[in-house]
């Protein structure tokens, strides 16, 4: 069950004679209205002149969001009945969006005005790049790199590091290169490619949904892009990381799903020993001495779940 609440008021869209693609922005809010309104605050500056606005409400619980939708009726909004993750979130918008590119962006980013353009020139120039993200700060720690683009993910580990993070930005990634992977707090997709790979996968539900998206666009032929002219801040702590055991499963869950869905043969055996056999029950031993028995019975769990879910209840 859904709540739709359309646009009211004229299109964000200028006119039809526009040279600008037309570009729909999804973000997801949960719980978040106050920093969903922040995030539009910011983006009514953006200088693009071609793009429509939509947000999900994923079934908050204790958040109004038709406060959104009072402050900013140009915006579209869904309300789910439930949350249904982060890409079951943005998967909620796919049918009822228009652009030639879809921008999937976190609610708890702000943009700069120009943002967009270079993002959309890169996508205009070259039709096999089937993804992109933007160069990424963190909101609290001014020019201070979040994101630069990624290493690719261990075949074995299934681990990356992300390139430039916790530097200072003086220039050094002001490039546009291919990259090992997107970062799923702001990417600018086509809407052919979506429609040749698919949405991402739901079965996620949190963590790894992005780069098991990215892995299979890769694998359609596609290459995946960072372009440094375009930045987004993202407010994320530097230095804190908030252990729950809700994190904790979902990420080490999401871990062994990845290795599942994306890794073949001998590599596919290597990983998952590696993860189920090593690197998990070592994180759930420390964590137990450490006195944080949640967070090793979350692990356990993960383990679990993905001992008694078939590989065809992951294939979707």
């Amino acid at each position: 069950m859904e709540w739709f609440i359309a646009d009211t008021t004229a299109s964000r869209t200028t006119d039809q004679n526009n040279d600008w693609p037309l570009v729909s922005i999804i973000t997801v809010n949960y719980n978040q209205s106050g920093v969903t309104l922040e995030f539009l605050q910011s983006l009514r500056e953006c200088t693009y002149p071609n793009f429509e606005v939509f947000i999900v409400d994923n079934g908050s619980p204790n958040d109004n969001p038709l406060r959104i939708k009072e402050a900013y009726p140009e915006i579209n909004l869904c309300i789910t009945h439930k949350n249904l993750g982060f890409a079951g979130g943005n998967n909620v918008a796919l049918s009822k969006v228009s652009g030639k590119y879809l921008l999937f962006i976190n609610n708890d980013t702000e943009v700069e005005p120009d943002f967009l353009q270079p993002l959309v020139q890169l996508l205009e120039s070259d039709p096999t790049i089937g993804m992109v993200s933007p160069k990424i700060h963190f909101f609290h720690n001014p020019l201070t790199f979040q994101f630069a683009g990624f290493t690719p993910l261990s075949r074995v580990t299934i681990r990356n590091k992300a390139i430039g993070f916790g530097e200072k930005d003086v220039g050094q990634y002001d490039m546009t290169v291919e990259t090992g992977s997107i970062f799923g707090a702001a990417m600018l997709v086509p809407r052919k490619v979506i429609e040749t790979v698919g949405p991402m996968s739901e079965v996620y539900f949190l963590y790894y949904e992005e780069h098991d998206w990215a892995e299979h666009i890769r694998k359609s032929g596609f290459s995946i892009y960072y372009c440094g002219q375009s930045l987004v801040r993202h407010k994320e702590s530097i230095s804190t990381v908030k252990e729950s055991p809700f994190q904790i499963f979902y990420l080490n869950r999401g871990r062994i799903i990845f290795a599942r869905r994306n890794r073949k043969g001998f590599w596919k055996l290597v990983s998952m020993a590696y993860l189920m056999g090593v690197a998990m029950p070592k994180s759930a031993f420390k964590y137990w001495i450490k006195g944080r028995k949640d967070l090793s019975a979350a692990i356990w769990k993960a383990l679990w779940w993905n001992i008694s879910t078939s590989k065809k209840q992951i294939q979707s």
